[in-house]
């Protein structure tokens, strides 16, 4: 008999929300304390010892905040003072016009006069301005002194490089024309640029519609909100017209304390204290290509972190060199108010003791490994192998045919040799396989078979010929009407637009081909089980261009330990200093824009070395063309530019790479999220900014394509491309179906049996055994399929990057006048 007192356990336990207060209880201090509460571990006792020891941390932590906020500032105070010697280091001012109409000379004209200058030399500096050049000015009533670089209007790469190394950039504004798309390109590029010069909006009117007072605040306030759009941490919108205005912005320019002295990744750079401050001497070296070369001296102050002799340094858009001595330099004529000729009459060759020499372990200039290609070759073979390769009919038999091999046109036999026959492009592939390319390896001829649309046989035909054939034939080029060159490019932006579009829809889906066996056309494919976690050797199969870079084996611990000694090692930034490069080409001196400020950039180490580099950036929205990968782009990292043919695989965030480093390769470079760019480049390291622009040519600013961050340098990061073979469902019966149109060999099906398949509602089965012989096969999954379902199996490929090239910026064109000169001059 059952007691009454006996009841079943409920099937269901409800659990109540607990009560939540506002305050930590002591439990809840406790565990969050674990053991590092010292004390007693009575929960009272120990409570009160959590809380006061967390609240006494967390003051504690508070002033160090503000210690260390209040020694930057007075360190960068004293920076822009005095440096070593007494001297002041000027304050770089570059000014930027966003419209052709805006007139640099005048707006510095009206600001020189409320920097305190005397009548005489404020009418000096007057007579000699320009509406492009660097120069130097005094502040007498600030007691410091300004390098004023007046930049021409809609030149990006001046802009850029001018604004890299700025303490203050002045953006131009007009108070009656509109910023054009041209403006808006380098505003955006100015804003990916991460530096640290502070950004100053001014606004100039014409002289024929000055602003008045109903209408100045209306103005002001629309220019300060499209200013902000870009830039969000501008304050106020500043003017040069009127006296008062000019004091305002003279005292904005000359007390403040700018953020540009960027110390914290130890990359130093010198900016020439103007043309007359490079000075290039022969030392009768002849380079390879025959030019001459010789010693360039620089006269600047080290900005940034500390420039030693044993590394190398940068001039941008000429390349890396080598460091022959850092000399002290004496103050200028403007830094001693006393003796303003002292400069031009002291002689640099009175400077002895240098600040840094070139040690025995200094940086050398190379850039890649010379690889050992013949290191894995066999022995030298014998006479009776020799013999029998003598014949005409090498590796064949009399009754042979011989083979015709097929290869590029204006190849040599000798030449034919080395061109593998199972080597295969992989930019062919890329621009191809998408757009149902037939192409691959024949195996009857031995050469390639190259499909590339409707046009292929005749395509095929122009481009190659046979060797025993000696065709000295050469195609005439006839330039098309303009009409229908107009009609054949707007034709092949519409098929850019359409590939872009079928791979947004259907993202690496091709057809088999039908002429060309699917285990040759994809034999460089493999299959794998898991993509984050089926082994995939990095080293396996690389390409000669791996063999020529270098590779870090720990690259986080490498950087810091670098960064750090550019922040300690050599001459202190605020130094004055002569710095001399030997082996520098007279073209760098004689091709230089004298307008232009001369900056010379310090490398850390090792960053004039190869590697593979990945950037992770975000496409620009405002851009609307298709970027597809291997589409050359001009990569700006730093004061580093290069034309790269790069490829895009995806980012995947919080660290979630996989075990085997494998990432899946995009065609294109689309917008919404954030993309790897992969290259071959010079390594570089810190939190280098970089941007991606394309040539839009005919004298245009560059289109800004993309901008972010370097990510890494690792050459084993592997990228994989991946296709998708899809098949239709002939029969069904519950999860067993007959599978079509996914091969169409008996063949085939052999080849990939082992490759797991897999269906758009999410099923997975594998092959089970071929039907017939035109590529049925019979196929079971792991549920019941659907007929309108559709199979699929995913091959990968790894893909290598392009050789990057040095971008050499084309020269600044001459500003055409645009007023008269009346317009031109102040009052």
């Amino acid at each position: 008999m059952v007691s009454s007192d006996h009841h079943h356990r409920p099937t269901l336990k409800q659990a109540n929300k607990g009560f939540k207060s506002k305050h930590a209880s002591k439990g809840s201090l406790k565990a969050a304390a674990k053991g590092k509460m010292a004390g007693s571990s009575h929960p009272g006792k120990g409570g009160k010892n959590v809380s006061a020891s967390s609240k006494k941390a967390r003051l504690n932590a508070n002033a160090q905040k503000r210690d260390l906020k209040r020694r930057t500032v007075v360190e960068d105070v004293k920076f822009f003072s005095t440096s070593s010697g007494g001297s002041q280091v000027p304050r770089i001012v570059s000014i930027v016009p966003l419209l052709p109409s805006l007139s640099p000379r005048t707006f510095v004209a009206r600001l020189l006069p409320s920097l305190g200058l005397a009548d005489s030399e404020l009418e000096e500096i007057s007579s000699t301005l320009a509406e492009r050049g660097t120069y130097m000015a005094r502040a007498p009533r600030f007691k410091t002194t300004l390098q004023i670089n007046l930049l021409p209007p809609l030149s990006l790469y001046p802009t850029l490089d001018a604004a890299f190394v700025s303490d203050y950039v002045i953006l131009l504004l007009s108070s009656v024309d509109e910023v054009q798309l041209e403006g808006e390109a380098i505003l955006r590029c100015l804003q990916g640029q991460v530096g640290g010069a502070e950004i100053v909006a001014c606004v100039q009117a014409p002289e024929s519609d000055p602003l008045r007072p109903d209408t100045r605040q209306l103005i002001h306030k629309s220019l300060l909100s499209f200013t902000r759009y870009f830039f969000p941490s501008v304050p106020k919108i500043h003017s040069s017209d009127t006296p008062n205005d000019s004091a305002l912005l003279a005292r904005a320019l000359c007390e403040a304390t700018p953020g540009g002295t960027r110390s914290d990744e130890g990359r130093a750079y010198l900016v020439a204290e103007g043309p007359d401050a490079v000075k290039w001497t022969s030392n009768g070296a002849q380079s390879e290509d025959g030019e001459e070369r010789g010693r360039l001296e620089v006269v600047g102050t080290i900005r940034g972190g500390c420039l030693s002799a044993d590394r190398l340094v940068h001039i941008s858009g000429r390349g890396d060199f080598k460091v022959e001595a850092i000399l002290p330099a004496p103050p200028s004529s403007l830094q001693l108010a006393n003796k303003p000729h002292q400069q031009s009459t002291m002689s640099i060759d009175a400077v002895a003791d240098p600040l840094s020499s070139p040690s025995e372990a200094a940086d050398d200039l190379t850039a890649t490994n010379t690889p050992d290609l013949l290191a894995n070759e066999q022995t030298w073979p014998t006479e009776e192998e020799m013999g029998e390769g003598a014949g005409p009919t090498a590796g064949s038999s009399k009754g042979e045919k011989k083979r015709t091999k097929r290869v590029p046109k204006g190849t040599s036999a000798y030449q034919a040799a080395w061109i593998f026959d199972d080597e295969d492009e992989d930019e062919d592939e890329d621009d191809d396989e998408d757009d149902m390319d037939m192409s691959g390896d024949d195996e009857d001829t031995g050469g390639v078979a190259e499909g590339y649309g409707r046009d292929v046989e005749d395509e095929d035909e122009e481009e190659t010929e046979e060797i025993e054939l000696d065709s000295r034939r050469e195609d005439v080029h006839r330039d098309l009407d303009p009409e229908q060159e107009e009609r054949e490019y707007e034709a092949y932006l519409k098929e850019r637009e359409k590939a872009q579009r079928e791979d947004q829809m259907f993202p690496d889906e091709i057809d088999t081909p039908r002429h060309i066996p699917a285990r040759t056309r994809f034999q460089r494919y493999r299959g794998l089980k898991s993509f984050r976690t089926s082994p995939w050797d990095p080293y396996e199969n690389l390409p000669v261009d791996y063999a020529k870079i270098f590779q870090f084996e720990n690259f986080p611990a490498t950087r810091k330990r670098l960064e750090r000694e550019g922040i300690e090692q050599g001459v202190k930034a605020g130094t004055r200093v002569i710095l001399i490069l030997k082996d520098v080409p007279r073209s760098v001196v004689d091709e230089r824009d004298p307008t232009l400020a001369f900056v010379v950039h310090g490398l850390l180490q090792h960053e004039h070395k190869q590697s593979v580099l990945h950037f992770t950036v975000q496409r620009n929205t405002e851009y609307t063309e298709p970027v597809k990968a291997k589409d050359p782009l001009i990569l700006c990292v730093g004061p580093r530019r290069y034309v790269i043919r790069p490829v895009y695989s995806q980012h995947v965030r919080g660290g979630g790479n996989g075990v085997n480093n494998v990432h899946k390769s995009e065609k294109f470079l689309r917008p919404g999220g954030a993309t790897v760019v992969t290259t071959f480049g010079p390594i570089c390291f810190g939190k280098s900014a970089c941007l991606l622009l394309r040539d839009e040519g005919d004298d245009q600013v560059p289109s800004l394509v993309a901008m972010g961050g370097f990510l890494s340098s690792d050459p084993t990061r592997i990228i994989a491309k991946r296709i998708i073979l899809t098949g239709h469902p002939f029969k069904v019966h519950k999860k067993t179906a007959t599978i079509r149109y996914m091969f169409f060999n008996r063949e085939d099906i052999d080849y990939f049996k082992s490759v797991e398949m897999h269906t758009k509602f999410g099923r997975i089965g594998h092959i089970k055994e071929p039907l017939g012989t035109h590529g049925y096969f019979k196929a079971h999954f792991d549920a019941p399929i659907q007929q309108m379902d559709t199979i699929c199996m995913s091959l990968y490929k790894r893909q290598y990057p392009k050789w990057s090239e040095e971008f050499r910026p084309p020269p600044v064109m001459a500003i055409g006048a645009t007023k008269d000169e009346d317009e031109m001059e102040v009052e």
